[in-house]
């Protein structure tokens, strides 16, 4: 079965296949297609288009990659084989919209620290409009100086030195100020509409994993749980980042293994 892998926000396809390639069988699909499949989302990574506003729309962005995935696989979305989705955060997003629109056949899907909820720019996602603000103005070594001044920063800082370090890292990403938007526009977008639309991948047999992680503000443990609670999945929870990388992937993995092995979860 082919795994197609989703990063974060200002992040690219390296970042889930550090992470989960240890754990995804190395092997071909039935079709000959890559069995794990990592793509940059527009305005990541290697890829060249930026865009409007629009073009940030979480379905937008989702039909893009899954498009991406028929053109390696070949054939059509229809023809495909069925694939397991993971992704992170904004990759959560993106992976939940392609199973909930039926852009590719999905057999299960892992969301993995989810951000995005059913309201547009929630609090944990502000400072990503502010971020993109200041790249604008001030370009990124101003910009990261003047946004640790501000209280978002400070919020993020108090409780997650290592989220804060992340909030940072958006200013001294390749190609930053030019690829803002990305910042400014995909925060606005709604995950899903309410906890219905999330029970929709149940009634479709589609199993889900959520993984939470604690002290991380940018992705908070109550919006997996909500998350979970919509699509009547485990919540897998790992380590906070806080208490060590290695720690958090090491769980982080090893629990997502025993569930794409089959395998109940006590968490």
């Amino acid at each position: 079965m082919t795994t197609i892998l989703l990063h974060g926000l200002g992040a690219d396809r390296h970042q889930p296949l550090g992470l989960f390639s240890p754990v995804l069988t190395a092997t071909s699909s039935s079709t000959g297609a890559p069995a794990v499949i990592a793509l940059d989302v527009r305005a990541h990574g290697d890829s060249p288009l930026l865009g409007a506003s629009a073009d940030f729309a979480l379905d937008a962005l989702a039909h893009e990659l899954a498009a991406s995935v028929t053109a390696v696989t070949g054939g059509t979305a229809a023809e495909s084989e069925p694939v397991t989705l993971i992704g992170i955060s904004m990759g959560a997003a993106l992976a939940l919209r392609i199973a909930l629109g039926e852009m590719l056949p999905v057999r299960r899907a892992v969301f993995v620290r989810p951000a995005f909820t059913s309201e547009s720019l929630p609090p944990n996602l502000r400072a990503f409009p502010v971020i993109a603000e200041l790249l604008a103005r001030f370009g990124p070594a101003e910009g990261a100086a003047v946004f640790q001044e501000t209280s978002l920063y400070q919020h993020v800082a108090a409780a997650s030195p290592v989220g804060a370090r992340g909030l940072l890292a958006q200013f001294t990403a390749p190609d930053a100020a030019a690829r803002a938007v990305r910042l400014s526009e995909i925060p606005r977008n709604r995950a899903y509409r309410d906890p219905a639309e999330l029970a929709v991948l149940a009634t479709r047999g589609v199993p889900a994993l959520v993984v939470a992680a604690p002290r991380d503000p940018v992705h908070p443990v109550t919006v997996a749980e909500e998350w979970a609670a919509g699509l009547g999945a485990p919540l897998l929870h790992v380590p906070a980042r806080d208490d060590g990388q290695p720690a958090q992937t090491a769980a982080l993995r090893a629990g997502v293994a025993r569930w794409l092995n089959g395998e109940r979860l006590n968490d």
